[in-house]
């Protein structure tokens, strides 16, 4: 028998999309034509969905990755995400409410990932430091850190790179006249670690999206005294409750006092919450190779797809987008990296870069004239670009659900939000996959369920 050349393949992070892209892999590892390398700087897999207490710098001395904090519960319907092949019934062994929190979630991920025994594929507690690409040999030169033993190994040889380390985890922080004197704490989103540090203070938060939105009513959840919530460009203008206010971008600040845009002002703020978004950061890879963006864009500029480096597509980046999809759609990204790395499908302008940057620009151009506040529009994109990465897949292998009915979800999570706010994660919905059951509700309100456990929220599931 003749010796099968296995392809090298590096992925860089174990969160969500490097789980998915390991999982992606595993019929072709069986197969022995790949040898497959994850190469994680966390001690455990999970990526954004792994907790920790500390914040700033790990005990290796890296960046602290995750921005997850105590008490959160999924800000949007599991139904909308759930794993084609593994549903959260499977995993629990009974059905859980639509919006679960974090302890569930990370157990449901990290179970799916146990249950496809790809733990032996990481290498953890390993940083890569340095990505090059060597354009006669055409392969990929790694440089890693082994973060336990500070040793640095070097020229490390790949066929192909996925890189998936998210875009939450550097911290975008701007600057705003006599912020640096504010006498109370001031903190980034990042480092924030649980609503029940700000019982009875006056909060200001700087930001109009999900992380404001989510802090604002986890810190009212848990007695925050009131929290006014500074947005840049437009109010979300959600039904809010009578101590949360929403009011222009912060001008500066006056000791204790915040001037706002407006010409308001708000007395006694005690802490400052920069709920102000995240960098991408690819400083590890080589200039030709690195992606950036200004902000979280839904088609970053340089991917074909969304996914390949149009200038070299060796080279993958997941889950760059900002996100209304997330799990599902990783997979769906994955197993489009693996059928085009180990050739069962061509991409469609293989062969043609100019073609590839007309495909990223026409994607570019839909999303430009979609308002900023526009939630249907950003789903109608993301599920007409899913259905588009679907279709370049091998459509024997590509994971597939209802596009139609998660978009249908989506537009009932919105309608839920502007109606009632406070109570939104107390709905129901229904499942994207047959049989399309619904949901059971907890029998605790959102607002009053304080036991975020597994075992606790479990026993507050109705059940019939």
């Amino acid at each position: 028998m003749a010796n099968i050349t296995k392809k090298r393949i590096a992925i860089i992070g174990a969160g969500p999309c490097g789980l998915s892209q390991l999982i992606a892999f595993k019929q072709a590892e069986k197969e022995q034509r790949i040898e497959l390398i994850c190469f994680e700087r966390q001690a455990e897999w999970g990526g954004l969905w792994q907790y920790t207490a500390l914040t700033g710098i790990d005990p290796c001395g890296e960046l602290i990755h995750s921005s997850m904090y105590r008490h959160l519960w999924t800000n949007g319907p599991k139904e909308m995400l759930e794993y084609v092949d593994y549903p959260f019934e499977k995993h629990f062994g009974r059905a859980v409410s639509s919006y679960p929190p974090r302890a569930i979630m990370y157990d449901y991920i990290i179970g799916r990932a146990t249950a496809a025994d790809i733990h032996k594929f990481i290498r953890f507690r390993t940083a890569v430091r340095f990505v090059n690409f060597d354009v006669n040999t055409k392969q990929f030169h790694v440089t890693i850190q082994d973060l336990l033993n500070e040793k640095i190994l070097e020229h490390l040889t790949f066929d192909h790179v996925i890189v998936a380390t998210g875009h939450y985890t550097l911290p975008n922080v701007p600057n705003f006249e006599g912020i640096s004197k504010f006498p109370g704490r001031v903190l980034h989103s990042h480092d924030y670690r649980g609503a029940d540090e700000f019982v009875d203070k006056n909060i200001l938060i700087i930001g109009g999206s999900y992380s404001a939105e989510d802090i604002g009513i986890q810190c009212y959840k848990f007695g925050a005294r009131s929290i006014t919530i500074s947005y840049r460009s437009f109010p979300m203008n959600f039904k809010w409750p009578d101590n949360i206010k929403e009011v222009p971008m912060l001008i500066r600040m006056e000791g204790h006092t915040a001037y706002f845009k407006d010409g308001t002002s708000v007395d006694n703020i005690d802490c400052i919450i920069l709920c102000t978004g995240y960098r991408h950061n690819h400083s590890y890879m080589a200039e030709p190779l690195r992606l950036y963006c200004s902000g979280n864009l839904f088609i970053p500029s340089n991917l074909y797809k969304g996914i390949f480096w149009s200038p070299e597509l060796r080279l993958a980046y997941l889950g760059m987008q900002n996100q209304t999809y997330s799990l599902n759609m990783f997979d769906i990204q994955a197993a489009l990296v693996r059928d085009v790395f180990l050739g069962y499908v061509k991409l469609p302008d293989d062969d043609d870069e100019k073609k590839r940057e007309e495909d990223i620009s026409q994607w570019q151009a839909r999303e430009q004239v979609i308002a900023a506040n526009d939630h249907e529009g950003f789903t109608d994109l993301q599920t007409d670009y899913i259905r588009d990465i679907v279709s370049c897949c091998d459509q024997n292998t590509v994971p597939k659900f209802d596009l139609e009915r998660a978009k249908a979800g989506f537009y009932k999570f919105f309608n839920d939000k502007r109606e009632d706010f406070i109570t939104f994660r107390d709905q129901t919905f229904t499942s994207i996959f047959p049989p399309y059951n619904e949901a059971p509700p907890c029998q605790i309100k959102w607002t009053k369920n304080m036991d975020d456990s597994i075992e606790g929220y479990l026993s507050s599931i109705k059940t019939t």
